[in-house]
């Protein structure tokens, strides 16, 4: 087969505690985009000290649970947020309360990489768990287990290696961006917004037949499971120098959160491995720093 392969990392079933749930200022649940590139990027520079042509190309995510740490009492019309029994101060009493949202979380990694040959697949692996095993943290959580890691290749045009690799995602939900919606509603003269809850609301109706049976319909505007996601940052300053700031050397600059639509989908229903998988992309003209889709 003349097909481009893949060389493909698979974490599976890493099981995190605690996780950010706060995925931007305005939503809650699933982590950002950017807390999963981010954990990756950490993952590579750690490996880099011991293989240094190491290098993680793209990401993808999927999700096989995600239980938010929130609690609807009965009555209650909505969640609450359970926080966190914080230490007392020094005077005995508590600390005052900052909400934090958080969510325990069973996810699969799967990165496409380069620079690892044939003889230096074991002690990758083996340096990998060790990594894993250490200190890092994922989208702000600990990592209490994951599985063995598996190298994995993939051919673009061989159906069979990609339906085999699907299968050990199974049963679990990639996410994917579907920001072409917000932008066909905006282009329709759509505010932001006002976009993005017209995709996630549910809308009901009503058909009446000759017998006057009421049928009650709920549907929303297009098919699937259509979220919203925090994909990156837009600057809103200037480059330049901030008092204090944590690495002197780089420029600085106030940014906001960039939020769109994305999908959970099956990774059966894709029909190539590139629908799934997100990259970094910097947009310096227009002051954007996003997590894209490698097909976008």
């Amino acid at each position: 087969m003349s097909g481009e392969v893949k060389r493909l990392l698979l974490l599976p079933h890493i099981k995190v505690q605690n996780a950010n749930a706060l995925s931007s200022p305005f939503t809650i649940g699933f982590p950002a985009m950017t807390a999963w590139l981010g954990a990756v990027h950490a993952l590579q520079r750690k490996l880099s000290t011991d293989f240094t042509n190491i290098e993680f190309i793209s990401t993808a995510v999927i999700s096989h649970k995600c239980d938010l740490q929130v609690h609807k009492g009965a009555g209650d019309y909505v969640n609450s947020i359970i926080g966190t029994g914080n230490p007392l101060d020094k005077s005995g009493k508590r600390p005052a309360f900052i909400e934090e949202a958080r969510c325990h979380l069973d996810i699969s990694l799967l990165i496409e990489y380069s620079g690892i040959n044939k003889l230096e697949e074991e002690p990758f692996q083996e340096r990998l768990s060790h990594n894993l095993n250490s200190s890092m943290k994922i989208a702000g959580g600990d990592i209490l287990s994951f599985s063995k890691p598996e190298l994995i290749r993939v051919n673009s045009e061989d159906e069979a290696s990609l339906r085999k690799l699907t299968r050990k995602l199974m049963p679990g939900y990639a996410i994917l961006e579907r920001s072409e919606l917000m932008v066909e509603a905006m282009e329709q003269g759509h505010d932001a917004i006002d976009a993005l809850l017209d995709y996630l609301a549910i809308h009901h109706s009503c058909e009446k037949d000759e017998n006057d049976n009421v049928t009650w319909l709920s549907k929303r505007k297009t098919a699937g499971w259509i979220v919203p996601i925090a994909t990156g940052f837009h600057g809103i300053t200037d480059l330049g120098q901030a008092k204090n700031q944590r690495d002197p050397e780089t420029p600085h600059r106030f940014a906001e959160s960039v939020v769109t639509l994305g999908e959970f989908r099956m990774p059966h229903k894709i029909s190539s491995i590139d629908e799934i998988l997100w990259q970094y992309q910097v947009e310096p003209e227009n002051n954007l720093y996003l997590c894209k889709q490698v097909n976008s």
